[in-house]
């Protein structure tokens, strides 16, 4: 038995040995065959051949609204690169001149920021940045002529001809300022034409170095389309860069603004991974894909694309209105903001800021022309008056000063104040009513109060309660706090408080308080603020989490759990949770206060009744006219249907004059969502509108 098992072990050993030695033997043939048989010729391959590592552009995420629409998507581009080869410096130069006359004749730019102008030799920036320019690219000479021969003889340019010198220079400065390698491409044109693209590719002998890459590019579907919401991309900057070289290339496009910056990490995609086998001399000869690029992740938000259309156009008709006199006064306006906000959820159905720009106009790197042309707009088309703006919200705070009141006991819902006209308390304000005619609104109780805008009213709401029962509930109603949106730059805004004052070493008086309850004093809310207010005030005081992003889909269909989305956004935006407790408004309160808000629209003698009394939904809306650097800004924020709220809008516009011009842009937008037909709403311009002179 025992013999039979060693026998058995012993045919095994000598079975894998056999296996080794034959294993050995054909690696051997192998090696000779290798090395000496065609070792020559190998030897030569590989001294002209060379294998470069590509990256692979993964696709940009795309952004869409709630129900699916593409409102930021990708296209293809191709984009010129050049890698290092074996060829002379004369070659070199010479293929950089054919490579820009292709270009030109196609009408297709190239990378050139060497700040010398090619017509005349002279510098095209400041003596300045002259300075600094020289310092960092260790340049020498003194005037743009010296520099010029220096950079000549630098690159060993031996052209003749001045244009066609300062053509090839201005890519060798972008080759030198950006670097290359044997390995590693420089990007020397963006987008070029396809016409171009097939040049390359069929004359790639006479180009050595020079490949066509396929690349994926942000487009913006509409242009200005939601501008201030979608943002912007960009090339990356070596700050940017800086510490994220394992994620980002020097030629990688990132989000610069509004939703492309806050949601880069999940909207940029993983690069793939392809090989170019190339000659020493450049000459391209095979591609293949190692790596496939990952696209990256959806997002989609919660406006809707059509009423977003509807808020931007009724907003840009409305200032245009105004400041052509149709309403019966001209006035100086040129920007303003809309927000649209679902009462019941917090999320924003449209949001818009005018003027605004058009995103397309970055991606390929913004002009200087556009770029001026938007810098020096005085109304400032890159700034989103919508989150970033601060306003004093005039009569448009009134409710919650009504609240306060209500909530805190200091007035009963049926109680009725005599507005006299002159309020004999502190400096003596008067109501805006008062005039040598007219002695004030006589007796009214909250609701009409609301109704007249009576300021004398809330003067005295202000009076009983005090600065500090009312900034209670005015941060409860989410004033002079960020509203955490998923956008970056959203202002704190102001809630008029005794601890502005007293931190300075000053005191609070009485009159600051009766200025703060008829929205003055240092009340500055944004317009997405006071979206939430009233959002707020329609739903009876229910909390709510104010939102642009409804889901965002990864590129397998898979959903990123809404959670991880908030911690991500509380770490990139430092956005708090709101701890504060619940406040539980009494239903009469708020029935008291919707009902004055119901009769600004309804009810001869609201100061938005013109232009709701034909309108097909009941509506509760308040307006405003609050003064600020010799500006009187216009403010309506309404709610609808008022039976059962759905949907509040908040429009502001700089300089309006009075707050009941702005309300029609509010009517279209209701008009909208409803899915009523605006052209049959009927507007009555007979009139001015019934205005509030808010002091």
């Amino acid at each position: 038995m025992e013999s039979q098992r060693n026998s058995g072990q012993a045919i095994r050993y000598n079975i894998i040995s056999t296996i080794v030695y034959i294993i050995g033997i054909v690696l051997i043939v192998r090696l000779f065959n290798l090395q000496i048989v065609n070792g020559k010729e190998y030897r030569q391959q590989s001294n002209t051949k060379l294998t470069r590592e590509s990256t692979v552009e993964a696709a940009r995420g795309s952004i869409l609204d709630r129900i699916g629409n593409k409102i930021a998507t990708i296209t293809e581009t191709y984009n010129l690169e050049l890698y290092k080869s074996k060829i002379e410096t004369e070659v070199l130069n010479k293929t950089l001149l054919k490579v820009i006359n292709i270009l030109e004749q196609n009408g297709d730019t190239y990378n050139d920021s060497l700040p010398i102008k090619a017509n005349v030799v002279e510098f095209s920036v400041s003596e300045e940045e002259q300075i600094k320019w020289k310092q960092s690219n260790k340049i020498k000479g003194e005037t743009a002529q010296e520099v010029f021969e220096y950079l000549k003889q630098r690159y060993k340019i031996q052209n003749e001809d001045i244009i066609e010198t300062r053509k090839i220079m201005g890519l060798r400065y972008e080759i030198e300022k950006n670097g290359y390698s044997l390995t590693k491409a420089v990007r020397i044109a963006k987008n070029i034409s396809r016409t171009s693209a097939l040049q390359f590719n069929e004359q790639n002998i006479d180009f050595p170095g020079i490949t066509v890459v396929v690349s994926p590019v942000r487009k913006y579907t509409q242009n200005n389309f939601a501008s201030h919401i979608l943002g912007y991309v960009g090339q990356i900057s070596s700050s940017e860069l800086e510490g994220k070289e394992e994620v980002y290339d020097r030629n990688d496009t990132i989000g610069k603004g509004g939703i492309e910056y806050v949601f880069e990490e999940y909207l940029k995609g993983k690069n793939g991974i392809k090989h170019i086998d190339m000659s020493v001399d450049g000459t391209v000869s095979n591609e293949s894909i190692i790596n496939q690029a990952d696209e990256g992740s959806d997002v989609i938000l919660t406006i809707d694309a059509n009423l977003q259309k509807v808020a931007e156009d009724a907003l840009e008709n409305n200032i245009k209105k105004i400041a052509s006199g149709a309403f019966g006064e001209r006035s100086d306006t040129n920007s303003g903001a809309v927000v649209a906000m679902n009462v019941n959820t917090g999320e924003i159905l449209a949001m818009a800021s005018f003027p605004n720009y058009n995103p397309n106009d970055f991606i390929n790197g913004i002009s200087s022309q556009k770029w001026n042309e938007y810098n020096e707009n005085s109304a400032r088309p890159l700034y989103n008056r919508a989150i970033q703006g601060e306003y004093a919200p005039g009569s448009t705070f009134k409710m919650a000063t009504a609240i306060a009141a209500l909530e805190s006991g200091n007035v009963r819902i049926n109680e009725k104040v005599n507005d006299k006209g002159v309020y004999p308390h502190s400096y003596n304000p008067v109501c805006w009513l008062w005039t040598s005619k007219h002695k004030g609104h006589g007796y009214l109780d909250i609701s009409n109060a609301i109704k007249h805008s009576c300021n004398y009213f809330f003067y005295e709401m202000g009076y009983r309660m005090g600065i500090d029962v009312l900034e209670k509930y005015a941060t409860y109603l989410g004033l002079g706090n960020k509203t955490g949106v998923e956008l970056v730059g959203e202002a704190n805004g102001t809630l008029a408080k005794r601890s502005i004052v007293e931190s300075k070493g000053g005191k609070w008086y009485v009159a600051d308080t009766l200025s703060a309850s008829i929205g003055q004093s240092y009340n500055n809310f944004t317009p997405i603020q006071m979206a939430k207010y009233t959002s707020m005030i329609a739903n009876g005081g229910k909390k709510i989490d104010v939102t642009i992003v409804k889901s965002i889909i990864n590129s397998d269909g898979t959903e990123v759990n809404r959670q991880e989305v908030n911690e991500y956004i509380k770490e990139k935006l430092g956005v708090q949770d709101d701890t504060g407790e619940e406040i539980k408004f009494k239903d009469e309160n708020i029935k008291a206060v919707l009902e004055g808000m119901r009769s600004v629209t309804t009810e001869s003698g609201g100061t938005a009744y013109s232009i709701f009394k034909n309108f097909n939904i009941e509506v509760g809306g308040k307006t405003g006219s609050a003064e600020a650097k010799n500006k009187t800004n216009g403010w309506f924020v309404g709610f609808a249907p008022y039976d059962k709220p759905e949907i509040a809008v908040v429009v502001m516009v700089e300089n309006a004059g009075h707050g009941s011009y702005t309300a029609e842009v509010a009517r279209d937008i209701i008009a909208q969502y409803f899915g009523m037909n605006a052209n049959k709403i009927t507007e009555n311009l007979e009139g001015i509108p019934e205005i509030e002179m808010q002091r």
